[in-house]
Order: C-alpha cells, then sequence, then structure tokens
C-alpha cells in the first residue's frame, strides 16, 4: 500500500507529492556494475519533474560507475556515508561523508567505492534528459 499523497496542483496541471522512499525500489541502471544501485526519486517519469532529476544511490564495496559524460545535464554528488573514489577527467579524489561534487556538461567521471563499507550518496541532474 503506497503512502504516496499529492498535494495542490500547479498551473500547468502537475502536483507536489509526499512519498517515502522505501516505496520506491532499487535499480542497477547500465553502465553501473557490481551492486551500484539507484532509486529513482523524482523524474518526468514518475513526478513530472521538467527541470531536475534527483536520487539516492547505494554502492556496495567493489561497485562502481562506468566513466561517462553528460552532453548538456549538470550534476551534484553529496555524499552522505562511506567512502570511495571520484574520477574527474583523469584524476582520482577520495570523497567521504558530506563532500559535495559539482559536475559541468562534458566532464569525464566516474565514481568507485573504494572503501569497506556502503557508499550512500545522492545525485542531483538537471536537465534530466541528455539530449
Amino acid at each position: 500500500m503506497s503512502s504516496e499523497t499529492r498535494h495542490g496542483r500547479a498551473p500547468d496541471g502537475r502536483q507536489a507529492i509526499v512519498r517515502n522512499i522505501a516505496e520506491v525500489m532499487w535499480q542497477e541502471l547500465p553502465a553501473h556494475h557490481g551492486g551500484a544501485l539507484s532509486k529513482l526519486l523524482v523524474r518526468p517519469e514518475n513526478e513530472g519533474a521538467k527541470h531536475v532529476d534527483h536520487r539516492i544511490s547505494c554502492y556496495e564495496p567493489m561497485a562502481y560507475v562506468a566513466v561517462h559524460a553528460h552532453k548538456v545535464q549538470e550534476q551534484i554528488y553529496h555524499v552522505l556515508e562511506g567512502e570511495g573514489l571520484m574520477e574527474i577527467a583523469g584524476e582520482r579524489r577520495i570523497v567521504r561523508r558530506h563532500d559535495v561534487v559539482f559536475l559541468p556538461p562534458g566532464i569525464e567521471h566516474a565514481i568507485h567505492n573504494t572503501g569497506l563499507e556502503r557508499l550512500v550518496f545522492l545525485v542531483i541532474t538537471s536537465p534530466p534528459s541528455d539530449d
């Protein structure tokens, strides 16, 4: 049973929502490996968001996403738990709790859980599509 509630209606017909994170299933997305899981929390497909994609990711030790870049998307990573290596333009840097990473379009990047515990982080992307 869903506890999702919708509130108010914007002029374009979209509604504000409140949903518990437990209602969203974990997914292993393309190019994510070894237990690199994400919950897609706010997206055009499920909430009608036009300008943002918001997700939480949980990577088991050794999990990673392959090096990639986005054409037009900006991304923010906010580490909540654990530690790992963030690769940005070929350079690696340790990231841990409360580190925030901003990635403009066109910058190759990847994240690897090289720690001993789960690496949990938020990813906020705008716009939601890289077209």
